[in-house]
């Protein structure tokens, strides 16, 4: 770790580490550059020797701070899960990151991690830190586990067809502009150059080369990420039989190789993610709702975007939920609603275009973001519907990005009926299942008002009778 936390510090900083090397080239002095590489190097050092953990009876507990001391306690008996991460350069010393999980969410200084562990270290210390948690020791008797799905190399086919290649671009545009390299490179001759080339080619030219070039590298980002960050993953589960530990193991990466290890006494369900273009060809991702996992970013991705078949498959074998299968729709007025929300935006333009005497360019985009706006409003339209049934909620909604909740009903525990002052003048409302896992809360768009709490009643018994529950809840919002 002498090695690992400066090299890892000085990459960290690497946007300040940059612009000490623009400031020591403009002011001539390179021993900017020199200080801000010391610095770092002698930060990372100096973590090494301020970082402790233990382990006793009660508690595992880690001590950290080289400026400020941090001392962070997990109590033994409410860990639920031990994963680890193991980035290249621990991957060649043979270290690797544990991540101590309680079931909550933790974010930040708020995680429990120890950098680094020795990997053949890890089996015994993960026996130890999960000695008492709920199910049978380390000593028991474990089942074998049941491969959910592999990752296989036709899944880069979904890469490109997210916006994940043009963020990084950005990204590195941002960092560019905040170290000044800009600046220092507008009166240079490689800039000269490009703006000569750019003058003889002509800007439409230009334009589209750029645009090109754009693309290929968005596409080539996106597809080298996809194969970095989930090359050889490997979902499974283990069913040790009645008493025994149900988990979901998870196990991806290439040059960094992420495990998790997940309870499924707190899985709740799971999300079917379908982007407009990767379901054109066929695709989804999934996610899992799970206590103590945050549903709205990669901490709950189970399988990254794969063909849809395979989602559905593992999330039946997850859940034994037909998810696949018919939905209730919501009728003419919720179809209404998405159409008219659509076109709002072109109407605005369309009036606008006359207002200003557009010109027939003007006319001509404006014809063709109505077709595309038209397209969205029929396609929400048609993905909105829900279903109830078996101890399970099935909601589905959107169109750009595109979800199907399956959501077990003895996971809900509130309901919350919304309504808009739209919503009330079309009979329509938003029914909220509230649950402790994923986003909290899951919603089932636009159903008739009058449908709200039978709703509600199917799905949990214990909501009673649904004439009751409308009027207090009517009563209560007059």
């Amino acid at each position: 770790m002498l090695l690992v936390h400066p090299i890892h510090e000085v990459l960290r900083q690497l946007p300040l580490l940059i612009g000490s090397v623009v400031l020591g080239t403009a002011t001539g002095n390179p021993l900017w550059s020199v200080a801000a590489l010391v610095l770092l190097v002698a930060y990372g050092i100096a973590r090494w020797f301020t970082t402790t953990y233990r382990i006793d009876a009660e508690q595992i507990q880690r001590r950290e701070g080289v400026l400020q001391r941090t001392v962070l306690s997990v109590p033994r008996n409410r860990i639920r899960s031990v994963s680890t991460d193991a980035r290249l350069l621990h991957r060649l010393l043979g270290l690797t990151v544990v991540k101590v999980s309680t079931g909550q969410e933790a974010k930040g200084d708020t995680e429990f991690a120890l950098d680094a562990v020795r990997v053949e270290e890890v089996t015994d210390l993960r026996a130890m830190l999960l000695v008492d948690a709920p199910g049978p020791g380390p000593s028991s008797a474990q089942a074998p586990a049941v491969v959910l799905a592999r990752w296989e190399p036709s899944w880069l086919r979904y890469s490109p067809l997210s916006l994940t290649g043009l963020a990084m671009i950005a990204a590195v545009v941002g960092v560019v502009y905040q170290t000044g390299a800009v600046a220092a490179l507008e009166d240079s001759e490689l800039a000269q150059a490009g703006l000569d080339t750019a003058q003889r080619l002509g800007v439409v030219v230009t334009v589209a080369a750029a645009g090109l070039a754009v693309l290929v590298a968005s596409v080539t980002l996106s597809v080298l990420r996809s194969l970095v960050t989930f090359g050889n993953l490997v979902l499974s589960r283990r069913d040790d039989g009645e008493g025994g530990d149900r988990v979901l193991h998870l196990t991806h990466g290439l040059l960094r190789v992420r495990e998790h290890t997940y309870d499924m006494r707190r899985l709740r369900g799971g999300t079917l993610r379908e982007p407009l273009l990767v379901r054109a060809f066929g695709g989804a991702r999934l996610d899992a709702v799970m206590t103590g996992v945050d549903g709205s970013g990669e901490a709950s991705l189970l399988l990254p975007p794969c063909p849809r078949s395979t989602a559905e498959r593992v999330l039946f074998d997850l859940t034994a939920a037909e998810v696949g299968g018919e939905l209730r729709r919501h009728g003419r007025v919720a179809a209404r609603r998405r159409s008219t929300r659509a076109l709002a935006l072109p109407v605005v333009a369309a009036v606008a275009a006359v207002v200003w005497s557009a010109p027939p360019w003007a006319w001509a985009l404006l014809a063709v973001g109505t077709a595309a706006c038209a397209f969205l409003g029929f396609d929400r339209a048609r993905s909105l519907g829900h279903r109830v049934g078996d101890g399970w909620l099935v909601a589905r909604s959107g169109s750009l990005d595109r979800r199907r909740d399956c959501i077990a009903a003895a996971g809900v525990i509130g309901w919350t009926v919304r309504q808009t002052w739209f919503q009330r003048r079309a009979g329509v409302a938003t029914l909220v299942a509230a649950t402790a896992a994923g986003v909290k809360g899951y919603r089932v768009l636009d159903v008739p008002a009058e449908w709200a709490w039978s709703i509600a009643a199917e799905a949990t018994p214990w909501v009673g009778r649904t004439e009751w529950a409308a009027s207090q809840t009517y009563t209560a919002s007059a």
